[in-house]
């Protein structure tokens, strides 16, 4: 697996696919590290770019729009425009021994900013592929998804004394509370979801599951 800051000038080539993974440094819930998504956003990329022969993973972004969850101690964000400028100038700035840019997010408050980049991307002759940690009627933010994947990658930093349930409604039920609230209007302890029934075997199959669907992205 191809970490670019690990390459020389001459290593790098040409024929590469960039894999930039984006993150996020916030809340998730009391057992959870702040820099989850991170750390997925990563794992997935470079597990996937493991795979691939010409893929070089850049530097993860580990600092998104993560707005929402103002309010709890450790979130940081640079906001949606923000972002968006970064991933159109890490695009634009990319040399032609890039042949393609492939985004492996693992934060659905980047979601914005991604789109708004595709968008420039697109307008300006070099689109972009996107790739998002998702998985149907799944809980939104720090429940039982997100806690098996972190037990999977890396159990000795899971809290699970410390797990317990947060807003359970259907993410569609509270959409509108959390977008004009924030997760703190409608979870107290920043939890949408039900991590306690985590387990690392739940999540080495969400694992295997995404790493082989951004596989098939580079791949395509």
């Amino acid at each position: 697996m191809a970490r670019l800051g690990d390459l020389t000038n001459p290593d790098v080539g040409e024929g590469r696919v960039l894999v930039l993974p984006l993150g996020a440094t916030e809340q998730h819930g009391p057992h959870l590290p702040l820099d989850t998504d991170t750390v997925i956003a990563r794992t997935v990329a470079e597990s996937a770019a493991g795979r691939v022969t010409a893929a070089a993973v850049a530097p993860v972004i580990a600092i998104g729009a993560s707005g929402e969850h103002a309010g709890f101690a450790g979130t940081l964000s640079i906001g949606t425009e923000v972002l968006a400028a970064m991933i159109v100038e890490i695009v634009r700035t990319a040399g032609p021994e890039f042949d393609r840019v492939v985004i492996v997010n693992a934060h659905g408050g980047n979601l914005d900013a991604v789109r708004s980049a595709a968008v420039t991307c697109e307008h300006e002759g070099r689109p972009i592929s996107v790739w998002h940690a998702r998985l149907d009627d799944a809980d939104a933010h720090a429940g039982s998804i997100e806690t098996s994947v972190m037990l999977a990658i890396d159990p000795q930093r899971v809290r699970l004394d410390r797990a317990e349930p947060g807003n359970t409604a259907p993410l569609r039920e509270i959409l509108d509370d959390l977008r004009t609230g924030g997760v703190a209007a409608v979870s107290p302890n920043g939890v949408l979801g039900d991590p306690t029934d985590a387990t690392p075997a739940r999540g080495e199959e969400i694992l295997a599951g995404w790493v082989h669907e951004v596989v098939a992205l580079l791949e395509s």
